[in-house]
């Protein structure tokens, strides 16, 4: 059996987006590669503890703020790697090549360096998703504020959003779904709807929201789409993992209006749940854009939101 070797990785990510890959030098296997910043975690260290041991290496930068994110396992010839990856927002000084890698700041949505390594691709297709991923409200909210409150959030930043409208039957649900289609597609918003798999498909979304129900019935993850999942136990986050879902979002969180009688889990519990998992996770319920930092800190890629979202 390969050996497996635990390496920290730093997604260096400046306030425009853009992020930190780095070249291997010659004399390393898989030389002229692009991977993320990173090494090996040392006998005795904790992964963050690698993480700023290496970064200060490798590129002479001191960590200040970085947040445990996504665990991805890969299988090389050689060896099999576990990449725990962190999320780095701030640093001190000013990275520099200092083991004759080469340095390039790179847009997730479109990197510019080749080749990557294999185990690098799932994590630039995460970083391209936002930090806030909004469920539409039109039921509470009455239809001509809602779409409203859409467009004002769309202009604003907005770019990931579910249609949930339990209420509406299929005919109504379409007729939605293209109103808000109508409002997204100039502002390249990503919109999955929450509904059944061949209802969604003939819809034109760019994807589909399981329910925790319909993610465990399902045995292979729908082509073509980008697809997200509620779950709420550690089975339902397994199976979303081995199906390979793009996302998934997790709740409760906090107490809500809409379940309160649900006990929340609180964050030490989520951030329990999420340890070393391979699919980038929303903090759902409760939320609050202000919560984000929170989410961050407990190891989520951002938060879901039901209400706040449009207040």
């Amino acid at each position: 059996m390969p050996k497996v070797v635990n390496v920290a990785a730093a997604v260096l990510l400046r306030e425009d987006g853009m992020v930190l890959l780095a070249s291997r030098p010659e004399g390393k296997g898989w030389a002229g590669w692009w991977e993320f910043p990173g090494g090996k975690i040392e006998a005795g260290e904790t992964s963050f503890q690698a993480l700023v041991r290496e970064i200060d290496e490798e590129l002479g930068v001191q960590v200040l703020e970085a947040y445990p994110w996504l665990t991805r396992t890969f299988d090389y010839p050689e060896k099999t790697v576990k990449l725990h990856f962190f999320i780095v927002r701030r640093w001190q000084g000013s990275p520099e090549s200092k083991e004759g890698q080469v340095l390039s700041w790179q847009n997730p949505h479109a990197v510019t360096v080749s080749p990557t390594l294999p185990a690098n691709t799932p994590i630039l297709d995460a970083l391209k998703l936002p930090d806030v991923y909004a469920i539409t409200n039109q039921h509470e909210l009455g239809e001509e504020v809602f779409f409203a409150r859409l467009h004002e959030r769309l202009k604003a930043g907005l770019r990931l959003i579910q249609i949930r409208e339990k209420d509406l039957n299929e005919v109504e649900l379409a007729g939605f779904t293209q109103r808000v289609l109508a409002l997204t597609v100039p502002y390249q918003a990503k919109v999955l709807v929450n509904a059944p798999l061949d209802q969604v498909q003939s819809m034109g979304v760019d994807g589909i929201h399981l329910t925790s129900d319909r993610l465990m019935a399902l045995d292979q993850k729908p082509p073509n789409l980008l697809v997200s999942a509620s779950c709420h136990q550690v089975s339902e986050l397994r199976h979303a993992a081995q199906l390979g879902l793009d996302f998934v979002v997790l709740s409760p969180v906090l107490l809500t209006r809409s379940h309160p009688q649900d006990s929340a889990m609180g964050w030490e519990a989520f951030s329990r749940l999420i340890e070393d998992y391979p699919l980038p996770v929303y903090a759902l319920g409760g939320m609050k854009p202000s919560h984000l930092n929170q989410a961050w800190r407990a190891g989520a890629h951002g938060v879901a939101m039901l209400r706040e979202i449009w207040n």
